[in-house]
């Protein structure tokens, strides 16, 4: 192979680490030339290029950093090419991607020093993917290199494993197979000294299952975080210049003049009560000060109000960190007030409303039969999704005014932990052969609304007669770190969550862990703290759970009318061809003559469904005539005379299926014409007497009385 040349001249350099039982490398200055960092990185046969660019000048008048990560899939990096019909080259991001440029974002972000506000993008595209494992844990580190190559203060660097169960022992880069059928989907990044991010689906897995697996995870990440800095080193690196935004000192001391005396417990009361004080003790603020400063003080209004913030942030921590009392009262364990109803939409299959405090959430549940399955088709699958939970939150939800669009990352991501929370527990298709449809359409926010959105899809599948394996309730906990003491608090509300250092969602049934996701703000947290919060969740949903059960003790036994009616049976697949007929004829006849839907599944299941029962048994009887044998010795009803001849009447006593009532077997008595007995049309009840050497079918009507006579 011909070496690719640098136009700058620079060598091509490259570093190599054993990495969970593969050989990790990462390549520089081979590609992405005009990039502040690009790297080249190799696993297995899975191949990612981390770009990195990072603006040398700051964005004035933001109150953010500008970071943006994104995750580029390429279906030719799986040898596909994409599945849809009219579109063959890669359009908008998939849900998939999305969750991913998340995934990787989470434990990035937190590491870049508070008042950085020069742009910053990583982009992770997938060159070659590896079949063996999912790629995205490549990409994080892709992404984390090509940042430390910038030179920007990025604390990184940062590494991610994705871990899964096989023989009940933690496998970093499990399989895709192995994962679906184990019983714990986990990834874990993290720095050196701690953990960043933790996201999991589970089957029901106990505590200590997950911090086993966490402490795994831990420790695996470390040669590639050590691979990492040894390129840094090798390039030598040199650090940007920058400056940070910050609110001015004087300003700040200003504020924190002004709040003196005012904050503490002048400001704890429960929601909504507290947000009005602290809105009101905000609107006193700006007008005090712009009456002490004049025209002046527009100029710099949004650093005091960014300064007001930091102000109210700081009294959050203070009475946590010093009075251990939180900002509505409540004790570090406490669940906020709950509330929940079902069934109060009346021509929805399923609905609830679960409300926690100011947070509240409404689902809606449809069910559909399974020809509605959604069709996946990204770059690492093409299946069918049965179960899809969706999360909508408009602007009102948070008392703004915004413009209405698409679903955001933030939405998708939230729908996401929902649908994972849920999944472990929902029927499979041969007890419940539904599509399920679950739309959680937020009310009100105030801290947690993704663990909302998973009671009360719960409560909501329960209320549509989703026979679920278990309950499910989910919680998050936070926590605020002051030294070496760690501060955790059961169920956060806004305020804890923007003031504090972790935000860990836990959701599950009684028996075990359904899923996980855990950020930090600050550097990192040790897996004694996590396995600290894992308990004290443990509790609180179990506090959560058990006012949902008070609500509805168990799925409803009964579906709501409007709701259609879904069974399914199962055929030889040697007979799928046979039910669909030439050219669709016969399963077109089916559903015309019975109003039924059909979807045949290759492996012989066949779903019917109607809004009414009546019409699924006429089908399913269709069906089995079409597929079942004649058997010697059964009685037919209601068999339908197709033809009379001198000799004998021809019945069909299946769909397709027809045998010869001899005139002799018609009737006890003496029959010279059978058109005197029977007319084609007629509907009649006859018995198999046998099936001849040339598979023809022997009736007999006279049978079927002699049958009566002997009863």
């Amino acid at each position: 192979m011909t070496k690719t040349i640098n136009p700058s001249g620079k060598d091509i350099i490259l570093v190599e680490t054993d990495f969970c039982g593969r050989k990790l490398s990462l390549e520089v200055n081979r590609v992405g030339f005009r990039t502040s960092g690009s790297v080249l990185v190799r696993y297995g046969e899975t191949v990612v290029l981390g770009s990195a660019m990072v603006s040398k000048k700051t964005v004035q008048g933001l109150d953010y950093f500008p970071l943006s990560i994104d995750y580029e899939e390429r279906f030719y990096a799986a040898g596909k090419i994409s599945g849809s019909r009219y579109m063959k080259r890669e359009g908008r991001p998939s849900d998939d991607a999305v969750l991913i440029g998340r995934l990787i974002d989470r434990p990035i972000r937190p590491l870049w020093p508070k008042g950085f506000r020069n742009e910053a993008q990583g982009v992770a595209t997938i060159l070659s993917m590896d079949p063996l494992f999912r790629p995205d844990m490549v990409a994080m580190l892709a992404i984390s290199t090509a940042f430390m190559l910038t030179g920007a203060p990025f604390e990184g660097p940062v590494a991610g494993v994705r871990v899964g169960l096989v023989d009940g022992k933690p496998k970093a880069f499990a399989t895709p197979e192995e994962l679906k059928t184990g019983p714990l989907d986990l990834v874990v990044a993290g720095t050196e000294e701690a953990i960043m991010m933790v996201e999991a689906g589970a089957n029901e897995v106990d505590e200590k299952t997950v911090i086993e697996a966490l402490k795994y995870a831990q420790e695996a990440i470390q040669p590639a975080i050590k691979l990492q800095k040894e390129l840094i080193k090798k390039l030598g690196v040199v650090p940007m210049e920058y400056e940070l935004i910050l609110p001015k000192e004087d300003i700040q001391k200003s504020v924190d003049a002004w709040v003196e005396g005012k904050l503490g417990e002048n400001l704890r009361a429960s929601y909504p009560e507290r947000n009005q004080l602290v809105q009101e003790l905000r609107d006193a603020f700006h007008t005090a000060t712009a009456e002490k400063l004049g025209e002046d003080y527009e100029v710099d209004r949004r650093e005091y109000d960014e300064a007001f913030t930091m102000a109210i942030h700081k009294d959050v921590r203070a009475g946590i960190l010093k009075d251990n009392v939180r900002p509505d009262g409540r004790k570090m364990t406490e669940v906020r007030q709950l509330s929940s109803e079902v069934g109060f939409l009346p021509r929805a299959h399923g609905s609830s409303l679960f409300t926690r405090g100011l947070t509240q959430a409404m689902n809606i549940v449809t069910l559909a039969p399974t020809s509605y399955n959604q069709l996946m088709d990204t770059m690492e699958r093409s299946e069918e999704k049965r179960f899809m939970h969706h999360y909508n939150a408009p602007g009102y939800t948070v008392g703004e005014i915004s413009r209405l669009g698409s679903p955001g990352r933030r939405e998708i991501g939230h729908s996401y932990l929902a649908e994972r929370a849920l999944e472990a527990v929902i029927p499979d298709e041969a007890t419940f052969p539904y599509a399920i449809r679950s739309v959680t359409e937020i009310m009100s926010q105030n801290g947690s609304t993704s663990m909302a959105a998973t009671c009360s899809s719960c409560l909501a599948l329960m209320d549509a007669g989703v026979p679920l394996i278990r309950p499910i309730s989910g919680i998050a906990m936070g926590l605020m770190i002051e030294g070496d003491k760690s501060f955790i608090m059961t169920d956060i509300a806004d305020a804890e969550d923007f003031a504090g250092d972790m935000d860990f969602k836990v959701a599950g049934s009684e028996k075990g862990i359904t899923a996980l996701q855990m950020d930090m703000k600050v550097h990192g947290l040790g897996v004694d703290v996590l396995a600290q919060a894992l308990e004290e969740g443990r509790v609180g949903r179990a506090e959560i759970l058990k006012h949902m059960l008070s609500t509805i003790p168990e799925p409803n036994k009964e579906m709501s009318p409007y709701a259609p009616r879904v069974e399914a049976i199962t055929i030889n697949p040697d007979k799928i061809r046979e039910i669909i007929g030439k050219g669709g004829e016969t399963i077109q006849r089916i559903t015309a003559e019975t109003g039924t839907e059909i979807d045949i599944k290759d492996e012989g299941i066949v779903m019917i469904s109607s809004p009414n029962r009546e019409n699924i048994e006429l089908a399913k009887k269709w069906i089995k005539g079409i597929t079942d044998e004649p058997e010697v010795g059964t009685v037919y009803e209601n068999s339908r005379v197709v033809s009379v001849l001198d000799f004998g009447a021809f019945v069909e006593i299946m769909p397709g299926k027809e045998g010869l009532v001899h005139v002799s077997e018609m009737s006890d008595q003496r029959v010279d014409r059978p058109i005197d007995v029977v007319k084609e049309g007629d509907k009649v009840t006859v018995k198999l007497m046998a099936i001849d050497d040339r598979g023809r079918l022997v009736l007999s009507m006279k049978a079927v009385k002699e049958n009566l006579r002997n009863k």
